[in-house]
């Protein structure tokens, strides 16, 4: 080296780096290794001329390199790590893997050279580093800010260097772009474990590791819980992974699915520690012997495969020494005394509190990534993507083969099939093929492991246990293999009682189960979440129990297979009709005021059961559902998918010739015009108001005609036909008073009410209310909208008085949202805007305007009579505020939920208590 090249001083951080496995890439590509050696040294040449790094030497495949500061050398490691990574080799085999060692510490150069025990250690580290990994020293860590961008440094805990006594910490570079998951460090005295090393990432589970680890810390024996394909082996694997440094004696993983014999499961646990039989001592003893002395810890993994035999050898293991834990994951408890059980929950859909994507999306976008050959997944995935998580219940293994899916399908064309979760994730697989590729090392380890036990008896697997070999390497090829290893466990009430929920499309509590089978479901209840087969709930009100949608699709095709299904979603439709029932009672069976709230958890389930009256089922039954949930899908914005379902019907209806009463046909056409009105779908809407007279008059009900014509009167209203409106709703008035239902005519005075308000009739509109209020209060379906407190309303802002406007459309907008009638808060919401702008807060109108609007856009609501008025009012107001402190408010009030926007009307000031209230006028304020 020459001595004009200038070699820093004092605070130093030398870097060695060499290419892992050099002599064997010599030997394999002969003459084809120089060329590659000599790109090698080109390319961290330039990274190096780019750093202020000085190379000191280079020999074979090594660099030396002293760099001044350390922040500096971490810097041109990542470049040249991604340089390397990032370059066009000749061939895959080709591609140079280089590990690179840092450290920091004092040192002075003499005649071009340093001569310290720094430089060694440095060396030692570099010796450490597995390839494609940086480690560096504590000392190089503590001096290394800042860190390049978007780098962090891993802890991998303290380490004995060949050649010195003491211990360093090592840490990893971290950072996009770099491999991220190694071995242990190649250190002088590194703890023997036996960890299967993983092919893919560990994607999220930040809480589930940290409550793991402290079960693992506090209880000697912690059972991971969970169902097929939840990711209890990874975690379990991730988790002992950071722990090998606490347990001196190593940390083992055994795999207990390929062990066929019970007898076979302690010599498998022995052959990981090399542990040979002793003449005439059985295997047990001598394992137990072992183990009583050290301190190590066992990871067990798939006990369920011998459910029995693992439990008794995890208790002589536990008795025999206070210096062993057991770690084991299985898709049932073992009930031993101290053993902890922990459920292992989806992956979670939550977005990260960080603001990145939930666990679920994450793992969901990184093997999305690798099924397309390194390529993300694009923006305009996203919301598909969470459609395609959500239905998969945050199962990791319906994910990752969601993700393989997606190597042929768009993210929406997955969505879409998977309502078919099995056919869509198990297209193009078998459950008799070989293990994919990434997991064949993993597979080979499993193998061994019946091998070495059964070595150690004298004599290879028999073929039982081949078999069984294959078929525990297959059980996550598809989740009907994954599923299909827990269902063979179950008994014939279990199973008929899994195959019996998969109907359900949602939790349910302890009585629909007991509904569903007229029996006492407990025992088998108790199997199937004791096998991890339903997922438990607990709930103030006692638990529920959930089936993952994979396990769902499974039971399904058990259930079709066992010509159950008839019965069995017959059994569920007559709960749905029973559960809609009863959201309209209250506990002693009398009607109460209607809570769409109350709808709301039950929606799904009527889905369902809506889903087989319109396939198999009886479309009469669908027609009451349908009718159950009439008010519901309209305030929920959800008026067309009430429309679909009432074609589907009517063609089923078609389809078998089955008999339905006039009354009810009349019902069904009359929501039908409703829904299509709110739909926007005039024509639609007047057509199935004729369809609705014509049947309601066969039928001879003179209430429901005069329901349907009075639902008339709002389609002549929508064709702006308004003279012929009125005049209808006169007639359907009369006839019902003289019909002696004066209660069905409710409708046609709402209507009348409002087309009087806009032309400005308004004593009679109030007239007509205040004689319509108790048939609203007799109405328990309707009273909960208070419809004449919100008309009331709006007549008294005609007239200005904001005193009784302020009072009725309170009462009105506490009621509605009090019973979940979101559309018609919104109506009122507005009116409370005008009653602000006219009470003196014009900011406060134009938020109440913008938040109404928003969620009135969000549920498809149309403005219907009062658009005209809304839309006057905000022109006035935009004119007295002007443009951009109108929309700024507009704005700020269209961020605003709906509830959030209710509790800022409510707490409008009452005008009674407003500065200059003539009420108060004159009255001494003592």
């Amino acid at each position: 080296m020459s001595a004009r090249i200038h070699l820093p001083s004092g605070l130093v951080t030398f870097m060695f780096t060499d290419i892992e496995g050099s002599t064997r890439l010599a030997q394999m590509l002969g003459s084809g290794y120089r060329p590659v050696l000599s790109e090698h040294r080109r390319l961290l040449r330039a990274t190096l001329a780019e750093s202020d790094g000085t190379e000191l030497f280079t020999e074979g495949d090594s660099f030396f390199v002293a760099f001044a500061d350390a922040s500096a050398a971490l810097d041109a490691c990542l470049t040249a790590q991604r340089a390397l990574a990032g370059h066009d080799w000749p061939t895959p085999e080709s591609v140079p893997r280089v590990r690179m060692g840092l450290h920091t510490g004092h040192a002075e150069p003499l005649a071009g050279e340093y001569a310290s025990a720094e430089v060694h250690r440095a060396a030692r580290i570099a010796a450490a580093a597995h390839g494609g990994q940086v480690l560096c020293s504590g000392a190089t860590a503590r001096h290394a800010a800042p860190l390049p961008d978007g780098a962090s440094l891993l802890d991998l805990g303290l380490h004995r260097l060949r050649g010195f006594d003491d211990r360093e910490r090592l840490f990893q570079l971290v950072a996009p772009g770099l491999e991220r998951q190694f071995p242990r460090p190649r250190t002088a005295e590194a703890v023997p474990h036996n960890l299967p090393t993983q092919i893919t990432s560990f994607v999220g589970r930040r809480t589930e590791r940290t409550a793991l680890d402290r079960l693992v810390k506090a209880h000697r024996l912690v059972t991971v819980v969970g169902a097929g394909g939840a990711g209890k082996t990874r975690l379990a694997v991730e988790l002992a992974s950071g722990v090998v440094e606490s347990y001196p004696d190593g940390v083992w993983f055994v795999d207990i699915a390929p062990v066929t014999d019970p007898g076979l499961v302690a010599f498998a646990v022995a052959a990981v520690l090399g542990l040979r039989p002793e003449p005439g001592r059985p295997m047990v003893d001598t394992l137990v012997e072992y183990a009583a002395s050290r301190r190590m810890l066992f990871v067990l993994d798939t006990c369920d495969a011998q459910p029995a035999a693992s439990a008794e050898l995890i208790a002589r293991l536990l008795t025999g020494g206070g210096g062993v834990r057991v770690l084991a994951t299985s898709r049932e408890s073992f009930g031993l005394p101290g053993e902890v059980v922990w459920r292992i929950p989806p992956l979670s859909a939550d977005p990260d509190p960080a603001g990145g994507p939930s666990d679920a999306i994450a793992l969901l976008l990184d093997r999305t990534a690798a099924a397309r050959g390194g390529r993300d997944a694009g923006a305009t995935e996203t919301a598909d993507l969470q459609r395609v998580v959500a239905r998969l219940d945050g199962l990791p293994l319906a994910i990752e083969l969601a993700a393989a899916r997606l190597r042929v399908l768009s993210a929406s064309q997955l969505a879409e099939r998977l309502d078919d979760v099995l056919g869509a994730l198990d297209a193009g697989r078998e459950a008799a093929q070989p293990a994919p590729a990434a997991g064949r090392r993993w597979v080979a380890n499993q193998h061994d492991t019946v091998d070495l036990a059964a070595a150690a008896l004298g004599g290879a697997p028999p073929p039982a246990a081949r078999a069984v070999q294959r078929s525990a390497t297959q059980r996550h090829v598809t989740m009907e293999a994954t599923v299909t290893w827990s269902y063979r466990t179950l008994g014939p009430r279990a199973s008929r009682l899994l195959r019996w929920l998969a109907v359900f499309s949602g939790p349910v509590d302890l009585a629909t189960v007991e509904w569903l089978l007229d029996d006492d479901p407990l025992d088998p209840l108790s199997v199937l979440v004791d096998k991890s087969m339903l997922q438990v709930e607990p709930h103030a009100s006692g638990s529920t129990y959930r089936m993952l949608d994979p396990i769902r699709a499974y039971a399904a095709r058990r259930l079709v297979e066992a010509g159950e299904e008839q019965t069995a979603r017959d059994r569920h439709l007559a709960w749905s009709l029973h559960a809609l029932r009863r959201a309209y009672l209250g506990p002693d069976d009398r009607p109460v005021t209607l809570s769409l709230y109350a709808l709301d958890p039950l929606a799904d389930e009527l889905r369902a059961a809506l889903r087989w009256t319109v396939t198999g089922g009886s479309a009469r039954s669908g027609l009451q559902l349908a009718g159950g949930l009439d008010q519901w899908w309209r305030e929920r914005g959800l008026a067309r998918e009430g429309r679909l379902w009432l074609f589907r019907l009517y063609g089923r209806i078609a389809e078998t010739g089955e008999r339905v009463p006039e009354a009810e046909l009349a019902a069904a056409y009359h929501m039908h015009s409703l829904h299509a009105g709110a739909d926007g779908e005039f024509a639609e809407e007047m057509r199935f108001s004729q369809r609705a007279e014509a049947a309601a008059r066969r039928a001879g009900d003179a209430g429901l005609l005069a329901r349907v014509l009075a639902g008339r009167a709002g389609s002549l209203v929508d064709m702006d036909q308004f003279a012929e409106a009125e005049r209808v709703c006169r007639e359907v008035i009369d006839r019902a008073e003289e019909a002696g239902v004066p209660g069905d005519g409710l409708f046609a005075i709402y209507r009348l009410a409002e087309l009087l308000w806009r032309r400005g009739v308004l004593d009679e509109a109030a007239e007509l209310l205040g004689r319509a209020r108790p048939s609203e209060a007799a109405r328990p379906a309707e009273r909960g909208r208070r419809s004449v407190d919100m008309l009331l309303g709006m007549v008294a802002l005609t007239r200005g008085d904001l005193v009784a406007a302020h009072d009725h459309l309170v009462v009105a907008l506490r009621s509605r949202m009090s019973h979940g009638f979101h559309g018609r808060a919104c109506d009122t919401l507005q009116a409370i805007a005008v009653r602000c702008a006219w009470g003196g807060d014009p900011v406060l109108a134009a938020r109440l305007f913008g938040a109404a609007q928003a969620t009135r856009s969000a549920l498809r609501c149309s403005p219907g009579i009062y658009g005209p008025y809304w839309s006057e009012e905000q022109a006035a107001l935009r004119a007295v505020l002007g443009d951009e402190a109108f929309d700024g408010a507009y704005a700020e009030g269209a961020e605003l939920r709906l509830e959030e926007a209710v509790t800022v009307a409510l707490a409008v000031e009452h005008p009674d208590l407003s500065a200059g209230s003539i009420r108060f006028a004159g009255m001494d304020p003592q």
